[in-house]
């Protein structure tokens, strides 16, 4: 984490380095993500000296996640789909693949 950051970015970095690595990503791209995504909620939340205009005037990097996760080309991951699926308790969902449970899904 860069100098100056305080806690709030430091818990930020963290939780999204780990998720990262939970998504399969190596330690080290993971880290890059995380230092990435906390620098440019720096810069629009004004605690960073210097700040490129992309930083501060491009979308937030939680709405650009959500919109590659849930309105993408592809819609929204299979595991999301399948979250969904736990909570309506759709039965056979383990077996099924992503097409599968958007069908089942009604999506």
């Amino acid at each position: 984490m860069p100098r100056g950051s305080n806690a709030k970015r430091e818990r930020q970095y963290e939780h999204i380095k780990e998720s990262a690595e939970k998504r399969g990503e190596n330690r080290k791209r993971a880290e890059e993500i995380a230092a990435r995504t906390v620098n440019k909620e720096r810069a629009r939340a004004g605690e960073s000296r210097t700040a490129s205009k992309s930083s501060t005037q491009d979308m937030s990097s939680g709405e650009r996640g959500g919109r590659r996760s849930h309105s993408g080309a592809k819609g929204p991951t299979y595991d999301q789909l399948y979250a969904q699926a736990q909570r309506r308790n759709i039965h056979g969902r383990s077996s099924m693949d992503k097409a599968q449970l958007k069908k089942a899904l009604g999506s």
